[in-house]
């Protein structure tokens, strides 16, 4: 490696480091403004105490040299300090991954033929336990903890609820409900799995290939790129994708798999730990007329992007109705183009080789009938009102305790106030 590359990985890791930096200069300064505009009186004391500070060291003549020593001294010791307290917020902030084993970078230079993946290993890749786990999560018995309801959205023709809980192992996982109307099973496969036109309704995706096809099973090998916000590098992903079928039911399984002919780079990032799947069927229009003219699309996805847990969830709850609301629109395109009958793109053709579910796999997990769509809605139902009721019982213990403590009418007024308060604190514990 030479002097010219390692400056460039130096420039381009103090780059990141202060474009990442960016919203806490931001946050600091706007809180320094308004701190300031608050400030009270002993601030400015302390204020002409800071000044005064380095003007006597700066301005102090040359033969008090001890004093110099004693600066140098300190800064060499807080040196560190701030080293080790910036290596704690990059592990915070960007945790680290473990990445999948690659051939060494002397290999690039290898004809990625070599590396083609051999039809016994494309097997391996996505197995029905694959399928048989993510079947065991839409039935919630793979003994994870309780999901928490995170949003409950509509659009036009479009349902969408959400979920999310967080494992002791492993990123957060989330799981989603989406019902389209009008619109048959077969068209939604083939939407989900169209990377060209994915492309024209998500736009983070920035970059696909396919780099292996199998005609027997329908295995796929693609490559995505998708756009992060700036403070973040993108990301790529090396999936491997494969769909099972079952009385017109279909399961998009989509995982990360290694992939010896794309080394990981510098820029975007690899994502190695990545799920994400869906099941696709025909459920009950939500006009109630008998005819199973709607889509039920159930999603399980977890990914470990190499953010902070905290900071990802919070980026993912502000951008997951962004991105949704897009599918209803695109899926309208998407559907009309099928009614022109234009050509199908290769990953759309890819969709229609599927393998058959299992019988055991069916047996084992008793896939919900439509009339079941009614318990999910009264389920849904319980969920929010039980919400309901856990914000109104917090708002009157506020008002109690706000009601006990700020009113003051004399030794009998505070006691009856006391009473009138415990008897509401004791409405909202039963709530």
């Amino acid at each position: 490696m030479g002097l010219r590359e390692i400056t460039k990985k130096i420039l381009d890791l103090f780059s990141d480091v202060m474009v990442c930096l960016v919203p806490i200069w931001v946050a600091i300064t706007v809180g320094l403004v308004v701190g300031w505009s608050w400030k009270p009186q002993w601030a400015s004391f302390i204020l002409l105490g800071i000044k005064s500070r380095p003007r006597l060291l700066w301005q102090a003549p040359p033969g008090l040299g001890g004093r110099r020593f004693w600066l140098a001294v300190t800064a060499v010791s807080v040196y560190p300090i701030l080293k080790e307290a910036w290596t704690k917020f990059r592990k915070w902030m960007w945790p680290l991954v473990q990445a999948a084993e690659f051939p060494p970078s002397s290999d690039l230079s290898v004809p990625s033929s070599q590396y083609e993946v051999t039809d016994n290993k494309k097997k391996t890749l996505i197995t029905d336990e694959d399928l048989s786990s993510f079947m065991k999560r839409l039935d919630e018995t793979d003994g994870g903890p309780a999901w928490q309801l995170m949003m409950d959205r509509s659009a036009t023709n479009m349902n969408y609820q959400a979920w999310r809980r967080d494992p002791e192992m492993g990123p957060t996982e989330y799981r989603s409900r989406t019902v389209l109307e009008d619109v048959t099973p077969t068209i939604v496969r083939d939407f989900f799995w169209d990377d060209e036109f994915r492309r024209v309704w998500d736009d983070m995706l920035i970059y696909t290939k396919t780099w292996e096809e199998c005609k027997d099973t329908g295995f796929m090998i693609t490559q995505w790129v998708r756009k992060y916000p700036f403070f973040c590098k993108d990301r790529e992903y090396i999936l491997g994708r494969r769909i099972w079928e079952s009385n017109n039911t279909y399961y998009c399984i989509t995982q990360g798999v290694p992939y010896p002919a794309v080394p990981p780079q510098h820029t975007p990032r690899r994502v190695d730990i990545f799920f994400s799947s869906w099941r696709i069927r025909a459920i009950e229009s939500a006009k109630r007329d008998g005819q199973l003219t709607a889509c039920e699309v159930m999603l399980y996805h977890h990914e470990e992007m190499g953010i902070q847990r905290d900071l990802a969830k919070l980026g993912v709850r502000q951008g997951m109705w962004g991105c949704v609301k897009k599918i209803e629109p695109g899926i309208r395109i998407y559907q009309a183009a099928q009614r022109q009958q234009k050509p199908l793109s290769k990953c759309a053709m890819m969709a229609h080789i599927t393998s058959k579910v299992p019988a055991a796999l069916l047996n084992e997990h008793k896939v919900m009938t439509t009339s079941d769509c009614s318990t999910t809605s009264v389920i849904q139902k319980k969920e929010k009102h039980k919400w309901r009721h856990g914000y109104l019982r917090w708002m009157i213990l506020g008002g109690a305790v706000a009601l006990a403590c700020g009113v003051d009418r004399g030794a009998v007024g505070k006691f009856l106030v006391f009473g009138i308060a415990r008897r509401l604190g004791r409405i909202g514990q039963k709530l």
